[in-house]
């Protein structure tokens, strides 16, 4: 962070709305690599329309992989987090973290 009027980090938009944000992050954290449609839309507490539109625009940029399978006469949707979205989210995270720390520095030095 070059001086105290800008914050020289870039911010992911595609990870950075909530519902994205809160996507990745669960399945990231989970030690399963698939994770069901329907356990992402109870555990974030988002509707199916929201989380199939975000799902849907994080596949599109190569984010997540989206599996379909037939279990038990139904059809299951699975998600997976690509590479590249492991990365990108790892990334992200590493980003926010460097604000924090500069933000923390810079309130430690007010409060000296």
């Amino acid at each position: 962070m070059a001086d105290n009027k800008r914050i020289d980090v870039d911010i992911n938009k595609h990870i950075h709305e909530r519902a994205r944000f809160l996507i990745l992050a669960y399945i990231a954290a989970n030690e399963n690599s698939e994770i069901s449609f329907n356990e992402l839309k109870s555990a974030l507490n988002l509707t199916g329309g929201n989380l199939s539109v975000q799902l849907r625009n994080l596949e599109e940029i190569g984010y997540v992989k989206l599996v379909k399978r037939i279990e038990n006469k139904k059809t299951i949707t699975r998600v997976m987090l690509t590479n590249k979205g492991y990365q990108e989210f790892l990334s992200y995270l590493d980003n926010i973290e460097k604000i924090i720390k500069n933000v923390r520095a810079k309130n430690s030095e007010r409060n000296t």
